[in-house]
């Protein structure tokens, strides 16, 4: 019997298999094997090199639909993606060829049926196929970039999550197919109802699969590309602060004009503050401009800081 609860890292992983044994498809995903003895789920991921922390994520989260958002940015995306991958594996070459072959040898051939079945299960596999593929081609290339600290102007993982859905609706057609139109005799429906119980399994799972990406793999890549873009800014603004640093020195009074710009004041109430005209006030942002190639006010408030002519408390931000 299956039970509904939120486990936890100290929880021993045969009291989580005893108490829900889907669970043992999560682990060939993860790449943990059998014979692990009275382990805890901590012990167990630490010995096979798996984040604890992600494994428990999809696990409470396939089990019982607990999604603990506020600890999303806890996520290893290297152990996600190795889930994911393996997933796949699985998927293409072991559970659809199974079926295939299962399915295969429970049709009578002499049944007008059978062919049509053969196609629409063909059908089925062919889409999955594709929208695996799709994945393992584009999207996840991406994400391993990501990992390395490179952001793409041309792709990101909302363009994957607009395009992105279960595709188990030909299944669903050949499930009741089978059921509803498919005549056996006593023999042969115990096959059948064998098969079908496989295919209610197969769609079961693919639903999961559907559900992890959307709500556990998509979001983790929105925060990654969140903060490889970060990092991405400041080393750009780090390579132009260093790049300044070798212009033409700036002299005391530009000093003074770019703290009065950062601080937001006209020309008019920088040329009172600092009593000199209006004309030289524009002459010296002029020169700013030019001896730090820096023509936005937002990248002088850069400047200013990094520099320390200016704290960050007294800017308008």
């Amino acid at each position: 019997m299956k039970k509904q609860k939120v486990y936890e890292a100290d929880d021993k992983m045969i009291s989580i298999l005893q108490d829900n044994y889907d669970v043992l498809r999560c682990l060939g995903a993860f790449g943990i094997n059998l014979g692990f003895g009275n382990k805890t789920v901590k012990e167990l991921c630490d010995s096979q090199g798996v984040d604890s922390f992600t494994f428990l994520c999809i696990v409470n989260y396939t089990i019982n639909g607990y999604l603990g958002v506020d600890d999303m940015a806890r996520l290893s995306v290297p152990t996600l993606m190795h889930y994911l991958q393996a997933s796949h594996e699985y998927y293409l070459n072991f559970e659809l060829p199974f079926i295939r072959k299962e399915l295969a040898g429970t049709l009578n051939p002499s049944d007008n049926m059978a062919p049509l079945i053969m196609k629409l299960y063909d059908e089925y596999a062919h889409s999955i196929r594709h929208h695996m593929k799709y994945e393992e081609k584009t999207v996840f290339p991406y994400v391993d970039s990501l990992l390395q600290g490179k952001a793409r102007d041309n792709y990101d993982i909302d363009t994957f999550s607009k395009h992105h859905g279960q595709t188990d609706v030909k299944l669903r057609e050949l499930k009741n197919i089978i059921i509803q139109y498919l005549p056996a005799d006593g023999q042969r429906n115990n096959q059948l109802c064998a098969t079908l119980y496989d295919i209610y399994n197969c769609e079961s799972w693919l639903a999961q699969h559907s559900e992890v990406e959307e709500n556990i793999f998509i979001p983790a890549i929105r925060q990654l590309e969140k903060r490889v873009k970060q990092n991405d800014v400041s080393i750009k603004l780090s390579h132009m602060i260093n790049k300044n640093q070798d212009s033409e020195a700036l002299s005391d009074r530009e000093r003074e004009v770019i703290v009065c710009l950062v601080q937001g004041m006209t020309n008019k109430e920088m040329a009172d503050h600092l009593c000199i005209s209006v004309n030289t006030v524009i002459t010296h942002r002029k020169n700013i401009a030019r001896k730090l190639q820096i023509h936005s006010p937002a990248g002088l408030t850069v400047y200013a800081i990094a520099k320390g002519l200016i704290d960050i408390s007294a800017v308008k931000l």
